[in-house]
C-alpha cells in the first residue's frame, strides 16, 4: 500500500510539474527590463521559457537579459521597441519569430504614469499615458494574434493594476488606462477563445518599484496608508509577480480566460 501511494505521489508530482513547465516556450515581455515586468520575466525564465525583453532602454534591457540568463540559461534576448508605434511593434513580433522560431506568450506590461489631478492634466499628457498603457496592449496583441493562432494557441497576459478597480485623485489617466485594460482583456478573451488563445489580466497592488518610489515620495502618508490597508502588512516586491506569470503562461491555466487576478496582499478585499 505504501508503495502504491508513493507511485501515485510521484505520478501526481510529475503531472503537476509539467503543468507549469515552460521549457521550449518563447515569451515577449514589454517593459521587461525593470519593475513588475522584470519580476514576471524572472518567473518565466525560471520555468524554462526563452524571454524576449522588449523595451526602449537597450542598456537596461541587456542588463535584464544577463540577469535572466543567470537564473536559467535559456537564450534570453533584448529587442528594442516603441510600444506606441505600430511598425515598431510589428517588427518586435517579426524579429522574435525570426530569431526564436515561435511565439507562445505575450506579456503586455509596458506602462507609465503622470500624477496630476484631472483639472491639471493636459490633453497631450492624457494621450501619452493612454497610448503607452492601453493602446500598446491593443497594438502588441493585434500583432501577436496571427502568430499565436497559426501556432494553435497561446497566452496573452495584460498587466493592469488595482487602479483598474479603484481610483485616486492624483492618477486619473493611469486609472482610466488600467481600467480599459481589463475590458480589453475580456473582449480579446471572448474573441480568441476558439483559437485556443487565453487572454488574462494581472492587477498588481502596491509594489515596490521605481514607478512607485516617486508616488511614495510625492504623496504624503501613502506608504503608511498602504500598510494599514494591506492584510499582508507589507508592500509587494517584483518577485511576488513571478508565480502568477508562470501560471497564466503555462498549460495549468488553459481553461482560464478573461480573468483579472489581483496580486495585492489583500488590499482589494478591504471594502
Amino acid at each position: 500500500m505504501a508503495a502504491t501511494a508513493s507511485r501515485r505521489a510521484a505520478i501526481g508530482g510529475s503531472v503537476g510539474a509539467a503543468m507549469f513547465d515552460l521549457a521550449g516556450k518563447v515569451a515577449i515581455v514589454t517593459g521587461g527590463n525593470g519593475g513588475i515586468g522584470l519580476g514576471m520575466a524572472r518567473g518565466l525564465a525560471g520555468a524554462g521559457a526563452r524571454v524576449v525583453v522588449a523595451g526602449r532602454n537597450r542598456d537596461k534591457s541587456l542588463r535584464a537579459v544577463a540577469e535572466l540568463e543567470q537564473i536559467r540559461a535559456c537564450g534570453a534576448l533584448a529587442v528594442d521597441v516603441d510600444v506606441t508605434d505600430e511598425a515598431s511593434v510589428a517588427a518586435l513580433v517579426a524579429e522574435t519569430v525570426a530569431r526564436c522560431g515561435r511565439l507562445d506568450i505575450l506579456i503586455n506590461n509596458a506602462g507609465m504614469n503622470i500624477r496630476k489631478p484631472p483639472h491639471e492634466l493636459s490633453l497631450a499628457e492624457w494621450h501619452r499615458v493612454i497610448d503607452t498603457n492601453l493602446t500598446s496592449v491593443y497594438l502588441c496583441s493585434h500583432a501577436a494574434y496571427p502568430v499565436l493562432k497559426q501556432a494553435g494557441g497561446g497566452k496573452v497576459i495584460n498587466v493592469g493594476s488595482i487602479m483598474s478597480i479603484f481610483a485616486t485623485g492624483f492618477s486619473p489617466v493611469y486609472a482610466a488606462s488600467k481600467g480599459g485594460i481589463v475590458q480589453l482583456t475580456k473582449a480579446c478573451a471572448a474573441a480568441w477563445a476558439r483559437d485556443n488563445i487565453q487572454v488574462n489580466a494581472v492587477l498588481p497592488g502596491w509594489i515596490d518599484t521605481e514607478l512607485t518610489e516617486g508616488t511614495r515620495r510625492d504623496v504624503p502618508g501613502l506608504h503608511d496608508s498602504v500598510l494599514r490597508r494591506t492584510p499582508a502588512g507589507r508592500w509587494g516586491t517584483i518577485d511576488d509577480l513571478r508565480g502568477v506569470a508562470v501560471f497564466l503562461g503555462a498549460s495549468a491555466s488553459d481553461f482560464v480566460t478573461g480573468a483579472a487576478i489581483t496580486v495585492d496582499g489583500g488590499y482589494s478585499i478591504q471594502g
